[in-house]
């Protein structure tokens, strides 16, 4: 249903930590000319937890009628509340969009039984197609492979984005769910081993930047040219570490600023990369040939 080279967009704020709706239109042009293949718009790259209700919704209603149905809009609606969860994905299912990606509640750390019954019931809600996403990095609770294949049996539940790094991981869930199961990456330095281990795409931070390196990337690996995809990989290996020099998406807004198509927002608790980072980060943009 999806695949290949999605991004993990940044919501672009003016200075003042507004969002910018224009630089919203920039980003979405970007990538429609980048060849992305799907937009995951207010996750957490998207500073989703900082968001208001309101203008969370409007954010994602903004990109749909942005996207004019060029690129699949998939909505980051999860929270470490079930209840805002699903009743935020039930507004926004009526906007159009084309998915749901649904993040493990982060926190909260609830037993399996919990986040199975969390997922199960925010997708028994809606008809749209709903992605899964484990960050137990960020999230301090891990959606263990068992919980998956529950979960799988639901017919919109479509997909997980896998951000542990671990291709361990990616074994345990091919086994458990089978074919049942669309797997995507969410750890950049780790997806084209994920994509040539049977993986069929990557929802990527550094596609925020490299969109059309990231396409060709995706479509080398899945099409298994593995010297081709190699070798992308290699220019964009420092990018892939560099952006998470300070936390996500503090490194990636940074960049995007320089390439001129945001202005400098972020919101609190996050702050600025710090000018210490600067020159790494720059070093990787011009590896991978962004400038």
């Amino acid at each position: 249903m999806f695949g290949g080279s999605m991004v993990a967009l940044v919501t672009p704020m003016r200075a003042d930590g507004e969002v910018d709706y224009d630089a919203l239109e920039r980003l979405i042009e970007f990538h429609v000319d980048g060849g992305t293949e799907a937009l995951v718009i207010a996750g957490t790259t998207g500073e989703s937890p900082t968001l208001r209700t309101e203008e969370h919704a409007r954010l994602i209603g903004e990109a749909v009628r942005l996207s004019n149905r060029r690129i699949p809009i998939i909505a980051g609606t999860g929270s470490n509340s079930t209840q805002q969860t699903l009743e935020l994905t039930c507004k926004v299912e009526r906007m159009g969009v084309d998915g749901f990606l649904m993040v493990v509640p982060y926190y909260n750390k609830p037993s399996q039984e919990g986040l199975y019954r969390h997922f199960h019931t925010v997708a028994s809600a809606v008809e749209k197609p709903v992605i899964l996403y484990n960050v137990p990095g960020r999230t301090s609770c891990d959606l263990r492979p068992e919980t998956v294949a529950r979960l799988a049996t639901l017919d919109n539940v479509v997909g997980i984005k896998e951000a542990t790094g671990c291709m361990n991981r990616l074994a345990d869930l091919c086994r458990e769910c089978g074919d049942s199961l669309e797997l995507y990456t969410g750890d950049d330095a780790t997806a084209l081993d994920f994509m040539l281990g049977g993986g069929i795409g990557d929802i990527s931070v550094t596609a925020n930047v490299a969109p059309r390196q990231m396409r060709q990337l995706c479509d080398a690996a899945r099409a298994g040219r593995e010297d081709e995809a190699r070798a992308i990989n290699e220019r964009l290996m420092p990018l892939h570490r560099e952006l998470f020099v300070e936390a996500n998406p503090v490194p990636v807004k940074w960049a995007l600023q320089q390439m001129g198509l945001i202005d400098s927002g972020i919101r609190l608790p996050l702050v600025p990369l710090d000018e210490a980072h600067h020159e790494r980060v720059r070093y990787a943009m011009t590896h991978a040939g962004i400038i």
